[in-house]
């Protein structure tokens, strides 16, 4: 009788329901607001309720409000968060293979990484995804990374050695770091301006985006130009849950994700061109670096991700050259 009672009462609500109901989706980054990335999302927010004519609606929670990338991660694989817009050094400890497109000095402009990640690359990083439960939507940029600290100006690698260097919790840019000499700790993005505030870490490696939208230039006195590596914005949706949306909403979805990755990549490249002046006027000293001694000293990277993904380096590698030639 009991079991009557509750299908009975489940069976009214949904007779009293609306026939057309609107789905919210949660979308977790960790970008302060006015970030590409950060703006970016609201685009694609924007956007997918647009294109799905108001049946899906997308909730923004920047500033790692729904949780950090790691956690972020683990919940769309669990199907309890729908989309990320992710870092890709997180990502490299589900999916490892994303490691790869921060191999050292790979790329030297922004559009040279990003025929390589919309080409077979990408397509491959989107297989591996699928793997994990992960539906990469699109690739969008984080940039060609350099290093700030508060020690002295890196304008060799011996002037790394024995700095505590912030790095993302990926392994080949712990590598990179180790290889010219620094102290690479890992910490989560979310943590770091206190960490240099604190000085438990002296310094951070990032796009000049990064560290403006996030204010790490009021506790940074130096930035070198390294641009020893580049990292993309993967832009994931949760296979549980987006299985579920029809067919119709998932193409609408795709679609939006990529039209706001366009919108993140121009702000990108003009966010490189513009914020070095503001933070100078800030008080922030920059320096350029020749990148020659450094490439030289991180060729055990390679040697160590070649053994690990031959054939995934191969390519990349090759596109990479592909894409500068043709620039």
């Amino acid at each position: 009788m009991k079991k009557m009672l509750v299908t009975l009462a489940v069976g009214a609500t949904l007779m009293a329901s609306p026939a057309w109901a609107q789905q919210v989706l949660r979308l977790a980054h960790n970008a302060a607001p006015g970030n590409p990335k950060a703006e970016a999302s609201l685009k694609f927010a924007e956007l997918v309720a647009q294109k799905t004519e108001g049946r899906v609606k997308v909730e923004v929670g920047g500033s790692a409000q729904y949780g950090d990338d790691v956690e972020a991660l683990t919940s769309m694989r669990l199907g309890t968060l729908a989309f990320s817009a992710n870092s890709q050094g997180s990502t490299s400890g589900v999916v490892p293979q994303f490691a790869v497109l921060g191999l050292p000095f790979l790329f030297q402009e922004l559009p040279q990484a990003w025929k390589v990640l919309d080409g077979p690359v990408g397509e491959q990083l989107g297989e591996y995804s699928g793997q994990k439960g992960l539906v990469l939507l699109a690739l969008w940029d984080n940039g060609i990374r350099q290093v700030s600290n508060n020690v002295r100006p890196i304008q060799k690698p011996e002037d790394l050695a024995g700095i505590k260097v912030r790095t993302p919790p990926d392994p080949i840019t712990v590598d990179i770091f180790q290889a010219l000499g620094a102290n690479p700790t890992p910490l989560p993005f979310s943590e770091l301006y206190i960490a240099l505030q604190q000085g438990v870490v002296d310094g951070q490696e990032n796009p000049l985006m990064n560290i403006y939208s996030s204010k790490l230039h009021e506790v940074q006195k130096f930035i070198s130009l390294t641009g020893h590596k580049y990292e993309s914005t993967p832009l994931f949706a949760s296979a549980v849950v987006f299985n579920t949306l029809p067919k119709a909403d998932q193409q609408a979805v795709r679609d939006a994700a990529a039209e706001a990755g366009k919108l993140n990549r121009e702000l990108s490249r003009k966010a490189d061109s513009e914020l070095r002046a503001k933070m100078e006027e800030a008080g922030v000293k920059f320096n350029e670096v020749d990148t020659a001694p450094f490439a030289a000293k991180v060729q055990p990277v390679y040697d160590k991700w070649e053994k690990q993904f031959p054939d995934l380096v191969a390519l990349v590698r090759k596109e990479a050259a592909s894409a500068e030639a043709g620039q």
